[in-house]
């Protein structure tokens, strides 16, 4: 896998948003599934709104995204500069789909 992996957070209390008194399942999850990718030479970048807001508003994409939709929408997940998903924090089966579409896809 050669592709660049972009998440965009909503904002957390820490970057991976597995701190404080209730840490949802989702997150340390998917935590995991990016700490894997990395290992399979997947560039990963993750962003926290509130703690890297001006990776937010230089990316164009979701600038434009979070001023129609608001901070809700959050998080986006990026392949190779392109939105791939809506809402929340894809499994890994499905970033894998998604790092390596099939011909035609």
């Amino acid at each position: 896998m050669t592709a660049r992996l972009q998440v965009y957070d909503p904002p957390m209390c820490c970057s991976t948003g597995v701190c404080g008194p209730t840490v949802d399942p989702d997150l340390i999850r998917f935590a995991r599934d990016l700490a894997w990718l990395r290992h399979h030479d997947v560039t990963v970048e993750r962003f926290n709104l509130a703690q890297e807001p001006g990776a937010f508003v230089e990316n164009a994409t979701i600038l434009a995204t979070l001023k129609a939709k608001g901070a809700e929408c959050l998080p986006i997940v990026l392949v190779d500069g392109e939105p791939v998903v809506g809402t929340g924090y894809p499994m890994r089966q499905r970033l894998l789909e998604l790092l390596n579409p099939k011909d035609g896809e």
